[in-house]
């Protein structure tokens, strides 16, 4: 995440875990005349933890996303980390998981991500390869059978590839057996507004 990512992101976790769920991490895409605010949520990892054998883990509805647009717009309009105006969108993860913290990696080791790096590393500023675990403050993938570790530091964003043939959105791999289908995440966007005013109540809508 951005300077300001971080600093908005340490702003409004204690409010984020006040109302049951997780703050994953904030994107903030600054751009001429206003800005983007995007705040992913989910269900506490210690949580899914210790759901039961068998139990279907819960999952982060339109009703947790409302309620979170609701609170922390409350708290950026007294806080005021933004000046000008932004829009304010408040969404789960999705299928297409994005990674913030080292703790991601770890847990989400054996999938496939889409990496963008800050500065070039070993000639490559873009990597896409399976996710082998952390070392220390480096991730490691497996590119083209190689392995291939990057600073965490230099991480800018990064994504989960999904297995959309796995997830019954694209034809079954020969040989690969295709479980339920994944909805996407869900999204409560607000609306585009000066900072210091008082926001309307978001619309609730589907990814």
């Amino acid at each position: 995440m951005t300077d300001k990512a971080t600093q908005i992101a340490q702003l409004l976790a204690p409010t984020v875990a006040s109302l049951g769920v997780e703050l994953l991490g904030i994107e903030y895409l600054p751009a001429p005349g206003s800005a983007t605010l995007r705040v992913y949520i989910d269900v506490p990892a210690a949580e899914l933890d210790a759901t039961a054998e068998g139990e279907q883990p819960r999952s982060v509805g339109i009703e947790d996303c409302e309620a979170v647009s609701r609170e922390i717009s409350a708290q950026l309009d007294v806080e005021d980390p933004i000046s000008g105006n932004y829009t304010l969108e408040v969404s789960s993860p999705g299928i297409d998981r994005p990674l913030f913290a080292l703790d991601h990696y770890r847990r989400f080791a054996g999938e496939t991500a889409k990496v963008g790096l800050k500065l070039p590393h070993e000639g490559r500023r873009r990597l896409q390869g399976e996710i082998v675990g952390v070392e220390g403050e480096q991730v490691v993938f497996a590119i083209d059978g190689a392995r291939f570790a990057v600073p965490f530091s230099n991480i800018d964003k990064a994504r989960i590839v999904p297995d959309w043939a796995a997830l019954g959105f694209a034809p079954e791999k020969p040989g690969k057996a295709a479980p339920g289908k994944l909805a996407p995440g869900k999204v409560a966007p607000g609306k585009s507004r000066p900072a210091k005013d008082k926001p309307s109540k978001p619309d609730a809508s589907k990814k």
